[in-house]
């Protein structure tokens, strides 16, 4: 298999003040292509700032991520901002749609910046809505929308621009068991049915349970078999 993120001796340090936090500790992980990920680990293990490097929010101190076969630790500005259009989506806990954009218009916005026709912007987005099931509710706005049927619509504005990686932190963590458990199955489906490859964050064993892996960080270090850490 071909791994699609791979990040070796990874250290990610903070400064506050005068002071040096390192919350990343020679971190190595490999995530295979097709493969559903869910990081798990206490509040401040480093969880979220993993998944953010991963997705290219964030830059390591030091070490090596490649992500779809690129180098992101060697990249910046627009290249690193075009890179991300082009091969990741980002879902979030609470959602970050445009509250006076329709749905239809919230899942465009990602190819806004690319070279495609308004036509075939509209393809790709009526396509996006069909796959989490909101195809009826493309003229309606967030505040129209209950809170599964947001993330569904966040969840479509990722995969408008076909993305090989999908990265979601928490993205159940405010819906009731319920609505968590139809969004869950809908990212199961995209893995497995769409290969979509997905790392997921969360303190949730039950949602961790819809992965294909379970990695457990503590302290920015893995403490599971399938990740190596060196001190």
């Amino acid at each position: 298999m071909t791994a699609m993120v791979s990040m070796r001796n990874v250290v990610k340090t903070y400064t506050r003040g005068k002071q040096s936090v390192e919350v990343l500790h020679n971190l190595n992980l490999e995530v295979e292509q097709g493969d559903f990920v869910a990081l798990m680990g206490p509040s401040g293990s480093g969880k979220t700032t993993a998944l953010n490097l991963i997705g290219g929010i964030d830059h390591p101190t030091s070490g090596e991520i490649i992500v779809a076969g690129e180098r992101i630790d060697q990249l910046r500005g627009g290249r690193l901002a075009r890179w991300r259009a082009d091969n990741v989506g980002f879902v979030f806990q609470f959602y970050n749609l445009m509250p006076m954009l329709t749905a239809e218009s919230n899942v465009e916005l990602p190819l806004l910046l690319t070279s495609l026709s308004k036509e075939q912007r509209m393809r790709n987005v009526r396509t996006a809505l069909k796959v989490v099931g909101l195809e009826e509710r493309l003229k309606h706005k967030p505040s129209e929308l209950s809170g599964g049927q947001a993330q569904r619509v966040a969840i479509a504005r990722a995969l408008v621009s076909d993305p090989k990686l999908l990265v979601c932190d928490e993205p159940t963590g405010d819906l009731d068991r319920t609505t968590a458990d139809e969004i869950l199955h809908l990212l199961q489906v995209l893995n497995r049915e769409y290969g979509k490859t997905i790392v997921m964050v969360t303190h949730d064993q039950k949602a961790a349970d819809y992965a294909t892996h379970t990695l457990h960080l503590d302290k920015g270090r893995f403490v599971d078999e399938r990740a190596r850490t060196e001190a």
